[in-house]
């Protein structure tokens, strides 16, 4: 006791910054790493004999550091730091548009059916719960069909019930669509390729973003249309500046671009990049198809479309089920703007109809809440998957660069010079590996020492041995 009139302080720890610095410390140590959930709190009461006001206080105070997040219904995991990893630079150079020429290697990885995983031959177990719930919608349309519904086609623009919920869909992302401006495709490759046939003419410049979507190059070829590369950044996505150089030195007639995660970087487009690039569509006369297909898969908020700020009727929107519900699905759709009717009629040209009952079954899905209780479970295992996926590649050897995405499906991953990703696919096959390497997203022949990488798939002991054999093949020694 000190002596009379005398206040003697006593240095204490709190019960709640004790188990704060136990967490501190376990998770520098990588007890969890970057990714991992924590345990629960009713098991870090009974480990460290503190109540549950203790637990939440000291994780509180970690999430207001950023240290971890929580995830509704899930628990609380090691949060992945915006800035644990470089970003890859912003290298595409520009040249004149030139014919499109497809690589060989395009063709052999989907043969494989390997375009979002190491090991193909590797199939999961058990259906997830939103599939399961597709299945029994679609199960239920093919049951109610009356009479002699099967010997009628669809309309050209699709099933009036699909194109409701996909109006409704659009509205709660901040665009305004009647079901009158939606037509039903084929999946988003099919709304593309109705896009560019119906903005553009043989011979016809396409801008296109670098690195960028394979599957618009393939179809840049097969309409015989010239591309221009425009560079990109992993981070903000079409780099405007670079966009507005090109179009004031060629006449370019269309613009394709992915404003939300585009593949392979993931990058998200900032407001007022969009606004710039309705700007520049309008002073040049050009056709914006866009790209949407990643959207639903934002880790955080899914962000307008770039349609949404469209008064010109410029923006050709396009998207799919088949990244954000099933890749086997093969429904999409197209918002054509002042395109539409061209694009309802090159409908009937190409696919002539979609599956009735098919429309039917998802619209019900739709309708249900059964398709936004798949995406919010959806969306928090992709963002565990994506941070366990960038913890991994921390430990590789040599400067790397991965960029962070906050939603789609993939890093993307620059290594340091001379690793040559396009001369590893070979090697890789090797050992029953499939890499989609750098140069696949350009028709120039940049990119041999990038990568994409994707967190599609869950990270099982299978796939992060893959993962982990990657280095020897990839970084020169």
């Amino acid at each position: 006791m000190g002596r009379k009139g005398e206040v003697q302080v006593i240095q204490t720890e709190y019960r709640y910054q004790q188990l704060e610095n136990w967490l501190l410390q376990a998770i520098a140590e990588q007890r969890w790493r970057l990714g991992e959930r924590l345990p629960s709190i009713r098991a870090l009461c009974e480990q460290q004999g503190v109540s549950k006001a203790t637990v939440q206080h000291a994780l509180q105070r970690l999430e207001a550091q950023g240290l971890v997040e929580a995830r509704p219904k899930a628990g609380y995991f090691v949060a992945l730091q915006p800035r644990a990893a470089r970003a890859p630079r912003n290298l595409a150079r520009i040249e004149a548009p030139r014919p499109v020429t497809v690589s060989e290697l395009f063709l052999d990885i989907m043969r494989r059916g390997a375009a979002f995983d190491l090991l193909p031959d590797l199939h999961a177990g058990d259906l997830p719960p939103g599939i399961v719930a597709l299945n029994r919608a679609i199960g239920r349309a093919l049951r109610r069909q009356k009479g002699d519904d099967h010997q009628y086609y669809d309309a050209p623009a699709g099933e009036m019930a699909l194109r409701e919920q996909l109006a409704l869909h659009g509205a709660r992302r901040g665009w305004q669509v009647q079901p009158e401006q939606l037509c039903v495709t084929s999946g988003c490759q099919h709304a593309l390729f109705l896009a560019l046939m119906a903005c553009c003419r043989k011979g016809d410049v396409v801008a296109v973003e670098s690195p960028g979507f394979y599957g618009v190059l393939q179809l840049l070829e097969q309409l015989e249309l010239q591309v221009i590369e425009v560079p990109t950044s992993s981070e903000t996505g079409l780099d405007i500046d670079a966009l507005e150089r090109v179009l004031q030195r060629w006449d370019i007639r269309a613009c394709v671009v992915s404003p939300a995660f585009a593949t392979p970087s993931g990058a998200l487009m900032p407001p007022a990049a969009r606004q710039r690039l309705l700007a520049l569509a309008e002073q040049f006369d050009l056709a914006i198809i866009e790209d949407d297909i990643y959207a639903d898969t934002a880790f955080v908020q899914v962000p307008d479309p770039l349609k949404a700020l469209d008064t010109g009727e410029r923006v050709i929107l396009c998207s799919s089920f088949s990244k954000a519900l099933s890749r086997d699905l093969r429904l999409g759709w197209i918002a054509g703007g002042r395109w539409h009717e061209r694009i309802l009629h090159l409908k009937l040209v190409t696919q002539l109809a979609s599956s009735r009952y098919l429309q039917r079954g998802v619209a019900e899905f739709m309708a249900d809440g059964s398709f936004a209780a798949h995406l919010r479970r959806q969306r928090s295992e992709l963002r565990s998957r994506r941070d366990r996926l960038i913890a991994s590649l921390h430990d590789w050897p040599g400067e790397i660069r991965v960029s962070t995405p906050q939603g789609g499906l993939a890093v993307w991953l620059e290594l340091p010079e001379p690793a040559d990703t396009l001369g590893a696919y070979p090697r890789a096959l090797e050992q029953g590996l499939v890499i989609t390497p750098g140069p696949l997203f350009s028709v120039s022949g940049q990119f041999r020492n990038c990568l994409r990488i994707s967190f599609a798939h869950p990270w099982d002991g299978r796939r992060i041995e893959a993962l982990n054999r990657l280095p020897e093949l990839l970084l020169p020694s």
